[in-house]
Order: structure tokens, then C-alpha cells, then sequence
């Protein structure tokens, strides 16, 4: 299932320029979840990177210190801030476009997604699985039985083979001995 080019959805084209624009234009429902998991990731990673600022940032409790050494930190709070903002954008972006793609499905219950025996076997009656269940358990039965028999056959023969050996020893030695 594919889907309109981005182009127009918003998205900033940044991720999507260079020699790979043609082909990641065309994004199916699948890319995109990829791209919002992706986002998810750098959103989590910015707020790490904005709580470690605050930890090392001091409180204004009225000690003075460096107004650079401030200035500057508060400009990279302010820049994570800001680039958190772009990404829970491009987010909403990917969500909506995901939402508007997947409008006209069928959601699929879970309890058809999830396979599961229940003890009373009133909902779920697949006939269809028993059956081939009990077919290929009676299959099974049945090649070893014939396993089975194909193992005593080998040792009857095997006995038959000794005893004709034994037979033509004995014949070879009276033979033998009668010369």
C-alpha cells in the first residue's frame, strides 16, 4: 500500500534530500512507522541531552558566576528545546499521515491475531486446524507402527541370514573334512 509523495504532507525535507529523494518520496505505511519509531528515538535522546543541562546547570540562588558560561548553556537548552519542538512536529505529521493511510482498514480483532487454546473451545472451533491436527497424528501413528513392523521383519531377517550362514559353514567344513 503505498502512498502520496511527502512532499505535501509537511514533512521537512531535509531527511529526504540528496540522490535518495525520488525513492523515499514514494513512502508506504511501514516507512513511515519507521520514521516515527526513528523520531520517537531522537525525541527521547533530546530530552536526555536537556535534562543533563539542567543537572549541570546552577540554580540562581544569588551566588554570581559567569554570565558567558550561562548565556551559553542556556543556548543550547534553548536549541534542544527548540529542535524538540521540530521533531513532536514531524511526529504528529508521521501520526496523522499513518492515521490517514490506515483509515480504510478493517481493524482485525486481537484474539484473531493472538493463536490460543481456550478449555472450553466455544469460541474459537477450527474445525478445519482439528482435523488436520488429528490427520497428521493418526498419519503419525500409523508410520510408527509400520516402523515397528519394518524393524521386526529386519531382525527375522537378519536371524534367517545367520542361520543360513551357519548352515553353509557347517556344509563347507563336512565337505572339507570328507576329503
Amino acid at each position: 500500500m503505498s502512498t502520496p509523495p511527502l512532499a505535501g504532507a509537511g514533512l521537512p525535507p531535509g531527511p529526504f534530500s540528496g540522490p535518495q529523494s525520488q525513492a523515499a518520496r514514494e513512502v508506504n505505511t511501514a516507512s513511515l512507522c519507521r520514521i516515527g519509531q526513528e523520531t520517537v528515538q531522537d525525541i527521547v535522546f533530546r530530552t536526555m541531552e536537556i535534562f543533563q543541562l539542567l543537572r549541570n546547570m546552577q540554580l540562581p540562588n544569588g551566588v554570581t558566576y559567569h554570565t558567558g558560561t550561562y548565556q551559553d548553556r542556556l543556548g543550547k537548552l534553548q536549541e534542544h528545546l527548540r529542535q524538540l519542538s521540530i521533531l513532536f512536529r514531524k511526529l504528529r505529521l508521521v501520526y496523522d499521515k499513518c492515521n490517514e493511510n490506515c483509515a480504510g482498514l478493517d481493524p482485525i480483532p486481537i484474539e484473531q491475531l493472538i493463536p490460543y487454546v481456550e478449555e472450553d473451545g466455544s469460541k474459537h472451533d477450527d474445525r478445519g486446524a482439528t482435523s488436520q491436527l488429528h490427520f497428521a497424528s493418526e498419519e503419525r501413528r500409523e508410520i510408527m507402527e509400520v516402523n515397528k513392523k519394518l524393524k521386526q521383519k529386519n531382525q527375522q531377517l537378519k536371524q534367517i541370514m545367520d542361520q543360513l550362514r551357519n548352515l553353509i559353514w557347517d556344509i563347507n567344513a563336512m565337505l572339507a573334512m570328507r576329503n
